[in-house]
């Protein structure tokens, strides 16, 4: 029986001579040597390439860019307290505000949530990311040293009861017990705005002294059964931050598991820290409406 090409160790591609003709057949390749042969076995024996040495998105990436934020944000949050105060760290030492850090910062997150949002697609990386952790920090640093001044340990009450909502939220959504739909998301989305409309429409009232000088916070200390607005709309708003938070725990969730690219992870901490942050500045004001009360 004639061999096949594929079991003769001289099969080549080339045509077969002419009937009459000669052709010198091809010597054996040498076998490895010891050291290619172990290359070659080490090679499959190694473990398959994870998402990280793939280019992909994964949770210990996206937890270590989300952290690296929080941390520039808090270094840069406590160089804005310290000039908040007139170059005090102390509450109790200072004798007057310096609001330019916080209104830097404000200036600057609207800009670059602006640039979030209408260049989502393109998912913009580390250098947008850390420039937004820039000008939270700022804000943020301001804010609370402002408020600090007002009412002494607010910051405390706020930062606690701020990662009590985000700790069980993190917790049901882990266990889950809460998750993303269609249907909340747009409801959510509807309120959020309707808030953002109600939260300029207070602003204008009060910079051009309609409302009386008595409402410190404007419509939300308007009181309704003895409880005031602002508490009311605080805890609706809360909670749909905690929801939004969902939202950034179930979009990290799904770019891993299809395999986004590692770039996105930079988009997920911006997110999840842009939430917090909201979530602490809700949280803040509405204990500083009950202590003004």
């Amino acid at each position: 029986m004639a061999s096949t090409g594929f079991n003769n160790p001289y099969f080549t591609n080339e045509r077969p001579p002419a009937q009459g003709g000669y052709q010198t057949p091809l010597a054996p390749q040498q076998a490895p040597t010891v050291g290619e042969q172990a290359h070659i076995e080490g090679m499959y024996a190694a473990p398959a390439a994870g998402a990280g040495e793939t280019g992909r998105m994964t949770y210990e990436d996206t937890i270590a860019k989300t952290a690296a934020l929080f941390g520039i944000m808090l270094v840069v949050g406590a160089i804005s307290w310290f000039f908040t105060l007139g170059g005090h760290f102390s509450p109790q030492e200072a004798t007057g505000f310096n609001l330019v850090p916080a209104i830097v910062g404000a200036v600057g997150t609207l800009a670059i949530s602006l640039v979030y949002a209408f260049r989502r697609k393109s998912m913009p990386g580390a250098g947008l990311a850390i420039a937004y952790a820039v000008a939270e920090g700022l804000f943020v640093g301001g804010i609370s040293a402002f408020f600090e001044v007002l009412f002494p340990g607010i910051v405390f009450q706020a930062a606690l009861a701020s990662i009590a909502v985000i700790g069980t939220t993190l917790a049901l959504f882990a266990n889950g017990k809460i998750r993303a739909s269609a249907k909340m998301t747009k409801i959510v989305l509807i309120a959020m705005i309707g808030y953002a409309i109600f939260s300029l429409l207070n602003v204008g009232l009060m910079w051009f002294g309609v409302l009386p000088e008595n409402l410190t916070f404007g419509i939300r200390s308007i009181e309704i059964a003895g409880i005031p607005l602002g508490v009311i709309i605080g805890i609706a708003v809360v909670l749909m931050g905690a929801y939004m938070l969902v939202l950034d725990f179930d979009a990290v969730q799904r770019g891993v598991r299809n395999g986004a690219p590692a770039k996105l992870a930079w988009t997920a901490a911006y997110g999840i820290m842009a939430t917090v942050v909201f979530i602490y500045i809700e949280i803040l004001r509405m204990i500083a409406i009950l202590r003004s009360n």
